[in-house]
């Protein structure tokens, strides 16, 4: 009986495990806070923060990202949710600049209404300032997919993975509620859409 308990418990945890290990890839996890010559660790073109969510927690990670001198550029994505007032990137935008940010170093595109028009969108941005290298910033339970369109639509394009580990919808004890396993389990099913029929 202890044995099969055992076996079930440890089942439970690397499935858990398994789950926020591949949601969150992190490829400056090996990184110090500010930027090295260290392979992986290099600054960057540009730090591109996505709407949805806490969408606070993302601008707030962008801008930590900024101030630690990962880029002199920040670019904020996304349409307004309320359509009668100001998009969501140009909220982003006036959080960040409250934050210190120049203006001059934030570009926003206030039309994605869906992750994949966050990568189409942002390329056109990468394109015209040429663009090479990105920090992908976004909820730790969006960040696989988000890095996935990201790659799709920027193919010249250097995506690094940087998630907001804790948020008011995500942390590590995810699992603990149902919100946490509703945003999972909606990411795995559209990650499971994005390699199947491409959406």
């Amino acid at each position: 009986m202890i044995r099969t308990l055992v076996i079930i418990f440890a089942f439970v945890f690397v499935f858990i495990f398994g789950i926020s290990y591949y949601l969150q890839p992190d490829d400056l996890s090996s990184c110090d806070k500010k930027p090295s010559n260290v392979s992986g660790c290099k600054p960057v073109d540009a730090i591109v923060a996505i709407s949805g969510g806490d969408t606070t927690a993302r601008v707030n990670a962008a801008v930590e990202l900024f101030k630690n001198g990962w880029s002199d550029k920040i670019i904020f994505s996304g349409a307004a949710a309320d359509k009668t007032g100001p998009s969501n990137a140009a909220a982003m935008q006036a959080i960040a600049l409250k934050s210190g940010v120049p203006q001059n170093s934030i570009f926003i595109d206030e039309y994605a209404e869906t992750t994949k028009q966050n990568a189409l969108n942002s390329q056109n941005i990468f394109s015209e300032m040429k663009i090479k290298s990105v920090i992908l910033v976004t909820s730790g339970y969006h960040q696989r997919r988000a890095t996935l369109e990201f790659n799709k639509h920027s193919s010249d394009v250097k995506v690094l993975s940087h998630p907001v580990k804790t948020d008011k919808d995500w942390s590590g004890w995810w699992w603990l509620t149902a919100r946490g396993w509703w945003l999972a389990g909606g990411e795995l099913v559209k990650i499971i859409a994005f390699y199947t029929v491409g959406v």
